[in-house]
């Protein structure tokens, strides 16, 4: 019965800030022409409001008392012997308690906060990614891949945000070659925004076999995935080829023949625009990267950045750009790339790099970078934390802590933002790099959080 009684008193409360017109850290609403998301989250909109409050914040927590408690908390064999810990102050840049702050460690996915912050910095958080149909002399079509590695075919299931779809760029393709007289069609495929290895440095050889990651391209569809949406399925094993084989079919039912040769070629720099289609903005990008912990994204929009700062759309022009925006904001130190999602082992980045760009993207100055909050799973709510957080010593921070995991074979980290009981707003990063027990680990890393959460003593 007290359960319930709660319950009702959160429902009441969700009801009353979402009618009063609550948004994320003052976000921008949705740009005009963006399509509204057939399925909501409003957990993620209203639990992001004690984050981002305008409201002032608490007293700062004794260093004391802090230090004590995660000292102990620390002290759990789960974790391994290689842990590094930051957390400080969000707003005054305090830190609070440290222990091997300034050691480089694997970040695992929590480099997709980084990845995240160059992003929205570097191409702005309204920008959109073309995938389009140029046309070069009579019956000659090229499908040009722009970099949205989101794509979508026939076979996704709609979700949020509403994704690029392939179908209705065939659709608007097949009308446009129609009006022209043209009803059969010679196909090639342009995927040479992206250049170079299509794996990462560091990154272990079963980790396209096994799903984790398609081998980036500048033209895929359903982020390479054989079956749309399960994580673990099997990948194509040529992205680009695949997308423009999907692309000839849904061409053919609208009634626009299309030859049996279907080869790569860079289209011609005169060609004349068919059709196109975009995906969500990269705010929205952004935000399902960091929820949802997707590798391919992730890679997508550091090879974008690449190639706005200047560079070779490449893992190292990617990993040299995302540093380079970083140092521009004055957030480099302690941050060494090989990728942008976290699967490389080469990565390293310390836990202070973390918690001082969380603590950047979370300032009241800096709202273009507020969809990196917005992005962070919800402990016991959202995205990789929706299952965590369940037990005794954790459940207090459900709801409260926003934090992006990261997990790779010995790699368990944890980096984020909460607010103490006082209403202090902390940026923490929890990292360690030497693990013989995951779940142990990740445990311990939760207890952690909601020590930092729960804290309100002087």
């Amino acid at each position: 019965m007290a359960t319930l009684a709660l319950l009702q008193v959160f429902v009441c409360a969700v009801s009353a800030y979402v009618l009063a017109g609550g948004r994320l850290g003052g976000l921008a609403e949705k740009p005009p022409g963006t399509a509204a998301s057939p399925k909501p989250t409003p957990v993620a909109i209203v639990t992001a409001g004690p984050v981002l409050s305008p409201a002032p914040d608490g007293s700062l927590p004794g260093k004391g008392t802090l230090a004590a408690r995660l000292t102990r908390a620390l002290g759990d064999p789960a974790l391994g012997d290689q842990v590094a810990v930051t957390v400080l102050d969000a707003r005054g840049g305090t830190v609070l308690f440290s222990s091997k702050a300034d050691t480089g460690l694997t970040p695992a996915s929590t480099t997709k906060i980084v990845t995240a912050v160059a992003a929205l910095s570097s191409l702005g958080r309204d920008t959109q990614v073309a995938t389009r149909v140029v046309q070069g002399g009579g019956r000659a079509i090229t499908l040009v891949g722009g970099g949205d590695v989101t794509l979508t075919s026939p076979k996704a299931k709609p979700g949020y945000p509403e994704f690029a779809s392939l179908a209705t760029l065939a659709a608007r393709t097949a009308q446009a070659l129609k009006a022209g007289g043209v009803t059969s069609v010679t196909l090639t495929y342009d995927d040479s925004l992206f250049s170079g290895s299509r794996t990462a440095p560091g990154w272990k050889p079963g980790y396209v076999p096994e799903g984790s990651v398609a081998p980036v391209s500048a033209l895929t569809i359903d982020e390479g995935r054989l079956v749309p949406g399960e994580h673990t399925t099997a990948r194509y094993p040529d992205p680009p080829k695949s997308a423009a084989e999907a692309f000839a079919d849904l061409l053919g039912r609208r009634g626009v023949k299309v030859s049996r040769s279907i080869k790569r070629a860079k289209a011609a720099p005169t060609a004349k625009e068919v059709a196109r289609v975009e995906s969500p903005p990269v705010y929205e990008l952004v935000e399902h990267m960091l929820t949802e912990s997707d590798n391919d994204l992730a890679e997508g929009l550091a090879h974008l950045v690449a190639l706005k700062e200047g560079r070779p759309g490449t893992f190292q022009g990617g990993a040299q750009a995302v540093e380079a925006v970083l140092k521009r904001l004055g957030l480099a130190e302690g941050i060494s790339l090989d990728d942008g999602s976290g699967l490389s082992t080469r990565n390293r980045i310390t836990p202070a790099a973390l918690a001082r760009v969380l603590a950047y993207a979370a300032s009241p100055g800096q709202p273009q970078l507020h969809s990196v909050v917005s992005g962070l799973p919800i402990a016991g709510f959202t995205g990789t934390l929706s299952h965590r957080y369940a037990k005794a010593d954790s459940r207090s921070a459900a709801g409260v802590v926003r934090a992006k995991t990261g997990t790779l074979n010995g790699v368990n980290t944890l980096a984020g933002l909460t607010r103490t009981a006082d209403g202090r707003m902390m940026a923490f990063a929890f990292m360690a790099d030497k693990v013989n027990d995951p779940m142990g680990a990740i445990a311990a890393l939760d207890r952690l959080a909601a020590l930092v959460s729960g804290c309100g003593c002087s």
